[in-house]
């Protein structure tokens, strides 16, 4: 199991400050929406600056057409990221696009693709996907498989399953970790590390536990010794 460590703090240099204080760890590093669209390719050079040995994760969730999607991922290999995510629910016929077109790369990053958000909760869930979490997230999880990525994200609680269901070495990345059973603020479907240990869990995401502590590199060697 792999630690990553989500950005998702307001400003760049209070995110690049706790890169800083994180710079000797081996930790993922995740890039969200915001940090994104605020601060660009220039963000993930000020990361490498800082470690060039963090591994980065592009967390933007491409959803669109298939060609946009494939159009999309070819731009995002020249940012020198490390793994990035789809939408499953775009389908499997996007996913199959997007792996086609990085065919042609000697090197890609892990491609992963999101089965459900863990900010639903089962009532909501399924007033638009008209199924289970658990149902929806196994299908989706087998389509991703099937259209050659290399793994999903999904909450800790269908990682076993959709492994069971795939293979084992298909990855499964987890937000919503609270490590040591902090308070799951607008998540859901939250678990903490021996949760996720037990479910087979490859990559947990942890954002406001550390950035939100007193001492944010505390938490991550806590988590490290766990892990």
């Amino acid at each position: 199991m792999e630690l990553c460590v989500a950005l998702d703090l307001p400003t760049k240099e209070e995110n690049l400050a706790l890169v800083e204080k994180i710079k000797d760890y081996d930790v993922w590093i995740k890039v969200g929406f915001r940090s994104f669209i605020r601060d660009g390719k220039g963000f993930i050079q000020a990361i490498k600056a800082i470690n060039p040995d963090f591994k980065i994760f592009l967390d933007l969730k491409l959803y669109d057409i298939p060609n946009t999607m494939a159009d999309a991922a070819e731009s995002i290999m020249d940012l020198g990221v490390d793994m990035f995510n789809v939408h499953a629910s775009a389908g499997k016929v996007a996913m199959q696009t997007v792996m086609q077109r990085l065919q042609k790369y000697e090197k890609r990053p892990l491609v992963l693709a999101v089965t459900a958000l863990t900010s639903f909760d089962e009532e909501n869930f399924k007033a638009i996907y008209n199924q289970d979490i658990a149902s929806k997230a196994d299908q989706f999880a087998k389509d991703t498989y099937e259209a050659g990525m290399d793994g999903v994200v999904c909450s800790a609680f269908e990682s076993k399953s959709i492994k069971n269901i795939t293979s084992e070495k298909f990855s499964t990345l987890c937000p919503g970790i609270r490590p040591f059973g902090e308070d799951a603020g607008d998540q859901k479907r939250v678990a903490d590390i021996t949760t996720a240990q037990t479910q087979q869990v490859d990559f947990i995401v942890v954002g406001r536990p550390i950035y939100q502590a007193e001492n944010p590199t505390l938490i991550v060697e806590q988590i490290l010794s766990h892990i």
